[in-house]
């Protein structure tokens, strides 16, 4: 159930010198004088947030004329079609997603406008307000930071804070201040060491690069050094094999990261383990040798990750990499079990005429053995989508299959919303991302 939000200050433009002075005002309001005898709002103490929100998409989608919505980060229905108009008028394959080749013919086709042309005007709707999951978590200070194409400008500031109303009608509202900033992406590198000298002294502070991360982008590092945690998405890396490799170099320089999308594989990673829970299945675990993966085609992370855990925890050896390519871009990995045996690997991506909500959502798993003895054999499938391909061999009979029930909201905001209740490092994750980095070095 959504958690109202009532405006404790509107949106206000003010330049950047003033939003200190500005956001102290807001409280100065609110406190005790003049006839009050308690303040009517206080400001929240839990933590401090910075959000990179591109949306680079849409904007170049709105200036080439194929989207007329509101700049709002939000990958609905209309936003969905733009994208598949684009991707039919540049002949591109028609997914309504924007990957890397998609990605790079609107950056093309925009750079071909006259200066007239690239006027962007749709309405900017990011920085205004924050999901009221995250705003129930009582964050201090959100800040904004929203690039935008054309002219370099500057920077421009607006200042606003909102508070969630309570259920148990305590006296007063907890508000959060929201700080939101705007210009080119050379503007805000320009102001990165203020940015983070806006976060809040003394309270934890999270990063959300809702990008892909660039550890060589100046607003980039200065933000990871002085957080406690960056979060990512790697549903919407625009090449997650290159990009998870750039989280693990990360994770080696001691930067704590937190994947939201790797929460989306707890369900999966839940039932393949209560599989083997029985001891007579149990003591089979180790003659497992081959091990399929099936997901929706454009995006390749969630297989990988749920590979680099089932390896990691067998202790599987990535010795080989190879790409076959064809209808399901299949890829194959051999591995080096503990008892030197070879186990083999394979990824395929689907095409899906319906694509999920979610970029590149595991389909289905197959686990089995050469061992005719091995009671190992297992089937997972997804329970929106099924999983026709791993049920369609002989062998599927004697298998163990189940459905897995996806995660109640895969949305980004309800997973950041209980990322921010349990944060702290994740080593089954870093050990995780280790074998899938080791497994793409071997490309």
């Amino acid at each position: 159930m959504n958690t109202p939000l009532v405006a404790l200050q509107k949106p206000k433009d003010i330049s950047l010198s003033e939003i200190e002075a500005e956001l102290n005002s807001i409280w100065l309001s609110q406190s005790f004088g003049q006839g009050k005898t308690a303040a009517i709002a206080t400001r929240a103490a839990t933590f401090s947030m910075v959000i990179y929100e591109p949306e680079e998409f849409q904007q170049l989608l709105g200036g080439l004329g194929f989207y007329k919505g509101a700049i709002d980060g939000i990958h609905g229905t209309e936003t969905r079609d733009a994208i598949r108009d684009a991707q039919k008028a540049y002949q591109l394959p028609i997914t309504g997603r924007v990957d890397s080749d998609t990605l790079e013919h609107l950056r093309t086709e925009f750079a071909k406008l006259s200066p007239e042309q690239r006027v962007i005007r749709n309405i900017d709707a990011r920085g205004f307000s924050i999901s009221e999951t995250i705003a129930n978590q009582n964050p201090c200070r959100i800040i904004t930071l929203c690039p935008t194409w054309g002219e370099d400008t500057g920077v421009t500031a607006q200042v606003s804070a909102y508070c969630p109303l309570q259920n148990n009608k305590e006296e007063g509202l907890i508000c959060c201040e929201y700080v939101t900033l705007r210009g080119t992406k050379a503007a805000l590198e320009r102001v990165s060491v203020m940015v983070t000298s806006l976060l809040i002294p003394d309270l934890p502070k999270f990063v959300w690069w809702k990008a892909t991360p660039n550890p060589e982008q100046e607003l980039f590092k200065h933000l990871s050094c002085c957080s406690n945690c960056v979060i990512v998405d790697s549903c919407y890396f625009s090449d997650p094999e290159s990009e998870l490799l750039k989280m693990q170099e990360l994770v080696d320089q001691e930067t704590y990261i937190a994947d939201l999308n790797w929460h989306r594989l707890s369900p999966w990673q839940e039932l393949t383990a209560a599989t083997f829970d029985p001891p007579e299945r149990r003591m089979y675990l180790g003659d497992i040798d081959h091990i399929t993966l099936d997901y929706e085609k454009g995006n390749a992370a969630q297989a990988l990750m749920f590979l680099g855990w089932f390896a990691s925890r067998l202790q599987w050896e990535p010795l080989e990499f190879t790409e076959s390519g064809g209808d399901y871009d299949l890829k194959h990995v051999k591995f080096r079990g503990p008892d030197n045996q070879e186990i083999i690997g394979e990824l395929a991506a689907i095409p899906m005429a319906d694509t999920g909500e979610i970029p590149g959502d595991l389909v289905g798993v197959r686990l089995t053995s050469t061992n005719p003895k091995a009671n190992c054999c297992t089937i997972l499938c997804s329970e929106t989508t099924g999983c026709m391909r791993m049920e369609a061999g002989g062998s599927a009979q004697s298998c163990q299959t189940e459905q897995v029930t996806s995660v109640t909201d895969q949305k980004a905001e309800y997973l950041m919303a209980q990322q921010l209740q349990r944060w702290g490092r994740d080593v089954l994750y870093e050990e995780s991302l280790a074998a899938v980095s080791a497994i793409l070095n071997l490309r």
